[in-house]
């Protein structure tokens, strides 16, 4: 065993590589899944939009930035797409989201008032920003960060909305 430590030692010191350690393969593989996840989540964002015939210059960013929980909506608030990593902000994954409205986040210590602000600026088709108490899976609460803008497509009809949404303390 010796001979071949040696042996592979004198071969990869002659490349213009650096080995990586094993260890550090450990250390990847633990992200591995929530990497391909993103890629899928952008892949599916990509479809959407292209099936929707977007006007959105913000689409490619999605990838290069920590963007957070993504949630697409139809006209009608309907949710048609979040992303993977919603399941660990609020328990639901994301096939249990699909087709309901968010109002399946909101509850009792939800204000109102934020959500008449939102529901204002939705009927206007204007973006806007808000932090609500939103309710987990489980019953708990945590405040909600939402960025979300109308998206409207090459015709100029509104044919989506896109909310990007973080935890926050």
């Amino acid at each position: 065993m010796k001979a071949y430590d040696e042996a592979a030692g004198e071969f990869l010191g002659k490349l213009d590589i650096v080995p990586v350690p094993l260890v550090s393969w450990d250390i990847y593989s633990l992200n591995f899944q929530e990497l391909c996840m993103n890629s899928k989540d952008v892949i599916s964002i990509q479809n959407i939009a292209q099936r929707n015939r977007w006007v959105y210059d913000k689409l490619d960013s999605l990838s290069a930035q920590d963007t957070g929980v993504v949630v697409i909506t139809d006209i009608k608030l309907t949710i048609v797409h979040a992303t993977s990593n919603i399941v660990s902000m609020t328990g639901y994954k994301s096939e249990e989201v699909i087709g309901k409205s968010p109002k399946i986040f909101q509850g009792k210590k939800t204000s109102q008032e934020t959500l008449v602000k939102i529901r204002t600026a939705i009927e206007r088709k204007i973006p806007f920003e808000a932090v609500l108490i939103n309710y987990k899976k489980d019953g708990s609460t945590y405040n909600c960060q939402i960025k979300a803008e109308p998206i409207f497509n090459n015709r100029g009809q509104l044919v989506n909305f896109i909310a990007f949404e973080k935890e926050v303390a």
